[in-house]
């Protein structure tokens, strides 16, 4: 029996959404219908380390008001989604059909990104949160005119392309873009997300996480 707070990754179940009957959904994300999951919503949820039925707790948190920025996010695909992928123009317009919900941007664990705010620094970042900005840190790293790229003078037009299997396109058609029109700094936002659909291995979703597929350790 596990006796410590874990994140939700670590959470599985039955998948909350309409529609969908996969039994094996995270605390995070379905992998069967590929919608984000809220935790405390899975059916008949367990623990994945030891099998047995999680314990809820309150805790404090940040969340990003997605509902807030939806009427720009909604402007913003409308102008930028042309150039991507047909799988990454479905499945961002889906969110916005279905309608945006505030997302919690913080987590109660010991490795991450410590929050820098006082009554919250035992809390780590949520990795989808933290993990886009590092596109601008990287880009720090390279070039000390990284902001010549991400927030380029009027008239300087930068084409940012990414490409990705599609249980990643929500974070990078919604909650990244929201970030950065949210900040409202001028930041470049990406121009053609290319999703491709996933890399199977013996008729499943290859996932590290789940150790299905071959690996540099074997």
């Amino acid at each position: 029996k596990v006796r410590q707070i874990f994140g939700r990754p670590f959470v599985e179940g039955g998948c909350p959404n309409i529609g969908c009957n996969y039994q094996d959904a995270r605390g995070d994300q379905c992998d069967g219908c590929g919608k984000l999951v809220n935790a405390v919503e899975l059916k008949n949820p367990r623990c994945k380390i030891c099998g047995q039925t999680p314990k809820l707790k309150t805790s404090n948190q940040f969340f990003i008001d997605l509902p807030k920025l939806e009427p720009l996010l909604h402007h913003w695909i409308k102008i930028s989604s042309p150039g991507w992928s047909n799988n990454a123009q479905v499945i961002a317009r889906s969110w916005i059909k279905e309608g945006l919900k505030p997302r919690c941007i913080t987590r109660d664990l010991k490795w991450g990104v410590p929050v820098p705010l006082d009554g919250f620094r035992d809390k780590v970042f949520y990795v989808w949160f933290d993990a886009p900005i590092g596109y601008l840190s990287i880009s720090k790293a390279y070039t000390k005119d990284f902001l010549k790229w991400w927030i380029p003078e009027r008239g300087t037009e930068v084409a940012l392309y990414q490409f990705m299997a599609k249980d990643n396109v929500p974070f990078h058609s919604v909650l990244f873009p929201c970030m950065l029109l949210g900040a409202n700094r001028g930041y470049t936002t990406v121009s053609h997300i290319m999703a491709t659909e996933y890399l199977n291995y013996e008729s499943g979703k290859f996932s590290k996480s789940r150790g299905v597929g071959v690996f540099g350790t074997e």
